[in-house]
């Protein structure tokens, strides 16, 4: 495998998705800010969030992409069908295990039983993240499968 290759093809891959995701937002198609939900792991201050949860997706998504060029390497290919039928399992498994369990473990989020006494302030996403907007799953479905398309195409050029 070409490391300089995944970890170039990784990062335009991630940004890509992330810019998805971001501009999804701007225009009002979801509410989820992607940067902002995992900057806030790590600090309150929401200008500052954004920016920490930019960097902190830029690194999940190269070790998604060692998986991503693992399983081409295991396959002995890589092509854009595959990355995008990979870039569904990744969505798939984003929008029903990772979201809903992420109230359980982020600390400025509340959890689907919260009271009125919580004192979070991110909403949790629920299933499919539907909790930010009827659209989100299209639009994280669409943002994973360009990722993995991207990623299909790259890594098949090595």
């Amino acid at each position: 495998m070409d490391w300089q290759g995944w970890g170039l093809f990784g990062l335009l891959a991630t940004a890509l998705l992330t810019l998805i995701m971001i501009a999804a937002q701007m225009a009002g198609l979801t509410r989820l800010d992607l940067p902002l939900v995992l900057g806030t792991l790590v600090t309150p201050d929401p200008d500052r969030a954004r920016v920490a949860g930019f960097f902190i997706h830029l690194a999940v998504g190269q070790v998604f992409a060692l998986g991503y060029a693992a399983a081409f390497a295991l396959l002995g290919r890589a092509t854009w069908w595959i990355g995008a039928l990979l870039g569904l399992l990744h969505v798939g498994v984003a929008l029903t295990v990772i979201l809903p369990l992420l109230p359980g473990v982020h600390p400025r989020m509340a959890s689907t039983r919260a009271g009125p006494s919580s004192t979070a302030v991110l909403e949790p996403p629920g299933l499919l993240g539907l909790n930010y907007g009827i659209q989100t799953p299209a639009v994280a479905i669409l943002a994973h499968v360009a990722y993995g398309v991207v990623l299909g195409l790259l890594l098949r050029a090595l």
